[in-house]
């Protein structure tokens, strides 16, 4: 069985807006309180390993009785917080995440709710909802017949928009792609990636870098406000406008660079990268954030897996720009100031074509 995610805007009247902000904060609610009681149950038992073992974990139905009005949204909507607290503190225990902390306002306000008995439907132009009923819905590609709903996630933006996101599941299995056609990426923080067949880059528009100047005008008018006041948040909601378009048009940049390539080749090969350390080391923490190399590298992947294609990830130590392309041999050092590779074999080209061509013959090497 295989997941699919369908994200639609919706369009949800005064009145569904007002229930949704309630779901928002009593699923936020919810899930602090039961990580207030774990924090407090492990302080108290934390000596006597067995008595805590014994301890019954909270469950969102215990607060019902003493906070009625939790019983005004979606059931599921709170389970569901639950599950998420359980799946962060499994995360935290495999080392996978950091300690569970409580969650805020100002964060992304979400809520997850699942099919049971029909209570989720689609309809023409509109989705049914638990508690909600029928809302409002732009819908701009079909679902498939065969794929069934699972869950639903109404989350709403900094901005006061609001969308859906349809978890579907469905039998996929993808016939495996014989390997004819394997290119090799290399990062460039100029243009997201040099591949090895001619050097080409994919021409990053770097859409962060374009907005820049006008984010900081505006961030200095936001500065002169008075917090708080109406002109302060009329200013906070343009920023906020300009920085979602900003990560619109990113996204659907990787989208569409991600399709190109899943489209024309077989397999796909990129190092692995740690973009948080290259960004922190070499004081690249803007260029790397516009490029999001890790958004890009998620696209890729599913877009092949999808296909039967596959994305091979070699060693992020492997020595790409210091070995020579044409002979093999290897450079002591290579400063990062050097852009064109000179070997003393007489071999000379782009430092990125070069390092992208050693890639690639990498992974050939992994598939052999």
């Amino acid at each position: 069985m295989a997941n699919k995610a369908y994200k639609f805007r919706l369009y949800p009247t005064p009145q569904q807006e007002q229930l949704l902000a309630k779901t928002f904060g009593c699923v936020r609610f919810v899930y602090n309180q039961m990580l207030a009681e774990r924090k407090e149950t492990y302080e108290q038992f934390k000596d006597d390993k067995d008595a805590l073992k014994q301890q019954k974990l909270p469950t969102p139905a215990k607060y019902k009785g003493e906070y009625p009005w939790l019983k005004e949204v979606d059931s599921l909507a709170l389970a569901n917080a639950g599950l998420h607290l359980q799946k962060a503190y499994q995360n935290f225990f495999s080392g996978r995440a950091a300690f569970p902390k409580f969650k805020s306002r100002k964060a992304r306000q979400s809520y997850t709710t699942n099919v049971v008995k029909g209570n989720i439907m689609l309809l023409d132009g509109y989705i049914k909802l638990p508690k909600l009923k029928l809302v409002k819905m732009k819908q701009h590609r079909e679902i498939p017949s065969h794929q069934v709903i699972k869950s639903c996630t109404v989350s709403r933006t900094k901005t006061g928009k609001y969308y859906i996101s349809i978890l579907t599941e469905y039998e996929h299995q993808p016939t495996p792609k014989e390997v004819q056609a394997v290119v090799g990426l290399d990062f460039s923080m100029n243009g997201l990636f040099v591949d090895s067949e001619d050097g080409k880059t994919a021409n990053s528009p770097h859409f962060y870098r374009q907005a820049l100047e006008k984010l900081a005008k505006e961030q200095r008018i936001l500065s002169r406000r008075k917090k708080g006041s109406s002109r302060w948040h009329k200013q906070r909601l343009k920023i906020a406008k300009l920085h979602e378009r900003i990560a619109n048009q990113r996204k659907d940049f990787l989208h569409k660079e991600s399709h190109k390539l899943a489209k024309r080749y077989d397999c796909v090969v990129i190092e692995d990268l740690n973009m948080k350390g290259m960004a922190q080391a070499l004081n690249f923490g803007k260029s790397v954030a516009d490029n999001a190399w890790g958004m890009f590298t998620t696209f890729l992947q599913y877009k092949l897996e999808e296909q039967g294609k596959r994305l091979i990830k070699i060693d992020k130590w492997f020595p790409s720009s210091k070995t020579c392309s044409c002979c093999g041999q290897v450079k002591e050092s290579l400063s990062l100031s050097e852009r064109t590779f000179h070997c003393d074999c007489g071999f000379v080209a782009d430092r990125d074509w070069n390092a992208s061509i050693n890639i690639k013959r990498e992974g050939l090497r992994w598939l052999a």
